[in-house]
């Protein structure tokens, strides 16, 4: 089987599990989460764009409900034995299939969790879900539970974020030198996707982020290819990828001179950094790390300039999105806790004067101060 860790670190994985599905007393938990079956087994698939469930019960033992595509994907990348697949036909209900599913699992009139804040789960797959399970069973909203479990990194897992960090240096190696006037956006992005892949990694859960000139003030992709301006600016979000674990990187780069205005927006990006540095450690939470972020921008007058989060916990993801469901933003209680892989970003855009300065990268949370996986300093970039 294709696993990228032990069976040992597979079964701690669901003891983690069980036991919080006794702490909320479920019987069985349903996984529409490419990352929760992911995590828990190896599944390795794009299939969950189609319905698709892992059904966990609260004894532990696992059953795979998919489509006749994925049923060797599911006996080659992971642990689960047990899959029944579902038949692809005209007015096909996969949702009536699962309920009959878990007839036979004894577990009508059941406590039932389901995942329902995730990409697998489309609106039209919830309805399908709701229409069949209401009268079934007790059911509730356990989008969190495993999420939140995935939160801190096993040894092993860190040792694929160290890799993906690492990736994500060596495409930044590989852009520098093509980030000049009239370089083109095309060479570099080419140049950061080839480097990851021809290191190893994977492609990323979602699309790096490119723009120069205007578009620099974007922090989403967009389609379209520029070339560079003889005085320029370039903003870049991307991640090395290593068993789908993301370590992420943001830099806004000049060419040809840096603005008195670039320079006050680097500033403003470096000190709030190294504020968040002092406050990304166990005893803080992560709406503490926002707080630190809105309050240092503020007082620099950058308050209409700033976005409403500067970051968020980064892991195993899939797309649409390498973006955890724990963010820095305001109020955010989760607490920090240590082996905690957690994406710093300074977004600040200046409309007015089409000026963009980005900074970031990852960290992994320690029992005191936090470690920069990156072996790039937080230094103002200008080719």
């Amino acid at each position: 089987m294709a696993l990228h860790f032990d069976a040992s670190e597979y079964a701690a994985r669901l003891d983690r599990l069980t036991a919080r599905m006794a702490e909320e007393k479920l019987d069985a938990l349903l996984l529409f989460a490419q990352e929760s079956m992911y995590w828990l087994t190896g599944y390795d698939t794009f299939g969950y764009c189609f319905f698709q469930t892992l059904v966990v019960r609260a004894d532990g033992s696992l059953t795979l409900l998919t489509r006749s595509a994925d049923l060797r994907q599911a006996r080659h990348t992971s642990t689960i034995e047990n899959i029944v697949v579902w038949v692809d036909r005209v007015n096909a209900d996969p949702a009536m299939d699962l309920r009959n599913l878990l007839s036979d699992m004894d577990l009508l009139g059941c406590r039932i969790g389901v995942e329902y804040d995730t990409h697998g789960m489309t609106g039209r797959v919830a309805r399908l879900l709701d229409n069949q399970l209401t009268t079934f069973g007790q059911i509730v909203d356990a989008s969190y539970l495993v999420s939140n479990l995935r939160l801190v990194k096993s040894t092993a897992e860190i040792g694929h974020i160290e890799r993906a960090a690492a990736l994500a240096d060596d495409a930044l190696d590989a852009a520098l030198p093509l980030i000049r006037a009239g370089g083109n956006e095309a060479d570099i992005l080419a140049a950061m996707q080839g480097t990851i892949l021809a290191g190893g990694g994977d492609y990323p859960a979602n699309e790096f982020i490119i723009g120069s000139g205007a578009d620099a003030l974007l922090c989403r992709y967009k389609s379209g290819r520029r070339t560079l301006s003889e005085k320029d600016q370039l903003t870049l979000e991307w991640a090395g990828v290593d068993a789908h674990y993301h370590a992420a990187m943001m830099r806004t780069i000049l060419i040809g001179e840096a603005t008195t205005r670039h320079r006050e927006l680097y500033a403003a990006c470096e000190a709030t950094i190294r504020e968040i540095e002092a406050v990304l450690r166990p005893g803080n939470t992560f709406g503490d790390v926002f707080d630190t972020h809105a309050r240092i921008m503020d007082e620099r007058g950058l308050t209409r300039h700033r976005l409403n989060a500067c970051g968020y916990s980064l892991g195993a993801r899939f797309s649409p999105s390498w973006m955890e469901h724990q963010m820095f933003h305001a109020g955010n209680p989760q607490e920090i806790l240590p082996d905690m892989s957690l994406f710093v970003h300074m977004i600040v855009m200046d409309s007015e004067r089409e000026t963009a300065m980005t900074l970031g990268h990852t960290y992994l949370t320690t029992e005191e101060a936090p470690r920069a996986l990156s072996r790039h300093p937080l230094e103002l970039l200008v080719r």
